[in-house]
């Protein structure tokens, strides 16, 4: 039996979906505001296998207890409970999706992209990402477990 474009349709709609999950992840942090949600795209399933050469979405939702002139973004990766900076096009938070100044009770959407450079070993780790106010205290911060493969 063939499958009818309807079914197919479906059948990538929910596949979409599923890459787009809400990710688990541990809130390291957060002071100065409270994450509604964690996205990497695509990150189907956890540990995040994240392949050399492939720039992946971060979308994070989260809610400001604070009012804030900017915002900045430090990643990390987390190996033996060292953390070693990982470098991110645009660290700054208000060209990252977030309307500043940043308002108390408001919630957000933070958009950015972690590229995962070719030379980068092939390894497992936790990546780390805090984005700060413009007091340097923590708007949020979370942990997810990925494999950067080739």
């Amino acid at each position: 039996m063939v499958p009818s474009p309807l079914t197919l349709l479906l059948a990538l709609g929910a596949a979409a979906t599923a890459l787009a999950e809400p990710l688990r992840f541990v809130d390291c942090g957060s002071i100065d505001g409270s994450i509604q949600e964690v996205n990497v795209s695509p990150c189907p399933t956890q540990p995040c296998l994240l392949h050399k050469g492939t720039s992946y979405s971060i979308n994070v939702t989260f809610a400001s207890k604070i009012e804030s002139q900017g915002s900045k973004a430090r990643v990390y990766g987390e190996m033996l409970h060292v953390d070693i900076p990982f470098p991110i096009p645009e660290p700054d938070g208000c060209k990252s999706g977030i309307q500043c100044p940043i308002q108390k009770g408001h919630s957000y959407s933070y958009l950015n992209k972690l590229p995962v450079k070719s030379e980068y070993p092939s390894i497992k780790l936790i990546v780390k990402w805090e984005l700060v106010d413009d007091q340097d205290q923590m708007l949020f911060c979370w942990k997810i477990p990925v494999q950067i493969t080739s």
